[in-house]
Formats: structure tokens, C-alpha cells, sequence
């Protein structure tokens, strides 16, 4: 009968592991999606419109 300790470990695992994390999954797109499209802003309120709001949420 052979037993083993603690932290002893098997010969053929540490091969097994040693494949598994030297090879590299290149099964992923690596390729970076292109969109189209046009982007507004509104810039809304004044700053001053704006620092009054926020005043106001700050009081309550």
C-alpha cells in the first residue's frame, strides 16, 4: 500500500497541467468591432442653471 502526504503530488498531473496552461486558446475574435453612426450632445442648462439645481438637490 503507498499513501501520500500532504503536498505530494502525481508526476503525470503535474505534466497534464503543465500542457494545459502552455498552450494558447486563439479560438476568440481578436478582431475590434467597427460601428458607424454620429453622436450629438446637448449641453442643456447654463452653468449657472446647473449650479442652481444642484443647490437645491444639496438642501434636501
Amino acid at each position: 500500500m503507498c499513501t501520500m502526504s500532504m503536498g505530494a503530488y502525481d508526476e503525470d498531473e503535474h505534466e497534464r497541467r503543465e500542457q494545459k496552461t502552455a498552450t494558447v486558446d486563439a479560438d476568440f475574435d481578436a478582431e475590434r468591432a467597427e460601428y458607424s453612426g454620429s453622436i450629438t450632445y446637448d449641453s442643456g442648462d447654463s452653468t449657472e442653471a446647473l449650479l442652481d439645481k444642484f443647490q437645491e438637490l444639496q438642501g434636501k
